[in-house]
């Protein structure tokens, strides 16, 4: 790779060279990759607590990693009728067979495996509407899902079947000294209506883009309302007060890690991923709060934020599997708490799932929908957000074919001038080719079919990377 820079006071351009170790042809990979150990069958793994989201073959078994076994679906908002105009096409996955392996059928159409397991993974990039900026999220204006809907893919993986709770999050604790940021803050948002002293609204600084909540000093996940307030008798409850790196350092300490919002959202959706079967909360299409209590701890019917009238049990937090789980077995799914996701931005980390403060119509805060979203700062804790785990299942180390451009295998810093000659540094030696010297090479005896002697590399087998590649920007 060539970076050239241009100077102002020189004829002379300076040019960094980083050479880098090349890639060999597919057919090396492959090649390498004959040796490889088989994936582990995901069907031998299970972990308690936790539910597998992956594909499954026609026995119900889990589909192994040597094929594509992960899940398509339709990602976004819940009210944007859009979806019905998507495929089921779109969501099926390829044919497998005994030519699996090759893609002959694919081949014969002008593909590479590559590029077919490409646009079986991430789809096509939709450019019509012209390129977005970094990090470019349209949003419903009820639930805050992705606009508009469409297909996307996630790998298989296990999901907690419910939120972490205040008796896990105190073993954490307790076994790691852990300081949460609000302990570090010194304050906690906390919601307005469940302050102790109602006398504190006077004086209290609130949150400017959420006036019903204020900022309490001293609240954190033990003393969900501030001073005089435990969370003893709310053990069952999902932590709250937690910011986003006070749960991805659970996580860590459990082995596992924060889910991905599409990861989140394919456990959430539970199958009914198509446009014919693809429903706007857990239960259905029924937005009545009779049906929704069975399923979810929202706000109800009350005027927020005074006026909770706890139509399904609870005003605040509820134990967790309080309510009907979804088809997975998941829990907490829709409502209690919203729940930290892994990715995002620092000053605009994700939530998913809804919470106790949020309706099913929209009308006040977020409509609970099965796409329902939200960012908020990555150092925020509040008393209606907590989070749940994932874990990838063990799948074989892959190894590859490179090149060894240098004697040392490493990069090299080479400064170029305009008219092509090259310096190299003195504290490294240049680059050589792994072979004979020039002098040795007859030109007589050359054979074009073959890489000429002074051409050819030594190559070597090492780790392939891992890179999953995605067009969520």
């Amino acid at each position: 790779m060539k970076i050239r820079a241009a100077t102002m006071t020189s004829r002379l351009l300076s040019i960094l060279l980083l050479l880098f170790v090349s890639p060999v042809p597919a057919s090396a990979d492959r090649e390498a990759a004959a040796d490889e150990e088989p994936h582990p069958d995901p069907n031998d793994e299970d972990y308690s607590g936790m539910v597998y989201v992956g594909r499954m073959d026609e026995n119900g078994r889990r589909v192994g990693f040597d094929m594509d076994n992960g899940i398509k679906y339709i990602f976004g908002t819940s009210f944007d009728e859009t979806h019905k105009s998507i495929a089921e096409s779109s969501l099926a996955h390829a044919h497998y067979g005994p030519d699996v392996e090759h893609d002959i059928a694919d081949r014969s159409r002008g593909k590479t495996r590559e590029q077919v397991l490409h646009e079986q993974r991430i789809g096509k990039l939709d450019l019509s509407q012209g390129p977005k900026p970094f990090g470019w999220f349209e949003e419903h204006p009820l639930d805050g899902g992705a606009v508009p809907p469409r297909v996307v893919r996630v790998d298989p993986f296990f999901i907690d079947i419910a939120p972490v709770t205040n008796k896990e999050y105190g073993k954490f604790v307790r076994a790691t000294y852990y300081e949460t940021e609000a302990e570090k803050f010194g304050w906690s948002f906390v919601l307005s209506s469940f302050l102790p002293n109602a006398s504190s609204l006077e004086t209290a600084e609130v949150d400017p883009e959420a006036e019903d909540w204020v900022a309490t000093d001293k609240a954190y996940w033990r003393n969900p309302e501030g001073p005089g307030t435990s969370y003893k008798y709310r053990e069952n409850h999902p932590v709250v007060h937690v910011s986003h790196r006070d749960a991805a350092e659970y996580c860590k300490w459990v082995g596992k890690r924060l889910p991905g919002e599409r990861e989140w959202e394919a456990a959430a959706r539970a199958g009914h991923y198509g446009p014919n079967n693809r429903t706007l909360f857990v239960w259905g299409e029924e937005q009545t709060i009779s049906v929704a209590k069975e399923y979810a701890n929202l706000w109800g019917e009350g005027s927020f934020p005074w006026e909770n009238r706890a139509e399904d049990g609870w005003r605040g937090t509820s134990p967790v599997k309080s309510f009907k789980p979804n088809a997975f077995g998941l829990y907490d799914m829709t409502g209690n708490v919203w729940e930290w996701m892994r990715g995002g931005k620092h000053k605009s980390r994700i939530v998913r799932g809804a919470s106790y403060v949020d309706s099913l119509d929209g009308s006040f805060n977020h409509a609970a929908t099965l796409g329902a979203r939200a960012t908020l700062h990555g150092t925020t804790t509040t008393g209606n957000v907590g989070f749940r785990c994932v874990k990838s299942p063990r799948r074989r180390v892959e190894h590859h074919w490179i090149y060894e451009n240098e004697l040392d295998s490493g990069s090299q810093l080479v400064l170029e001038d305009a008219d092509g000659n090259r310096q190299f540094p003195q504290y490294k030696q240049p680059p050589q080719l792994i072979g004979v010297e020039d002098d040795e090479f007859d030109e007589e005896d050359y054979d074009p079919t073959k890489p000429r002697p002074d051409e050819r590399r030594g190559k070597k087998k090492v780790v392939k990377p891992r890179t999953l590649t995605s067009d969520e920007l």
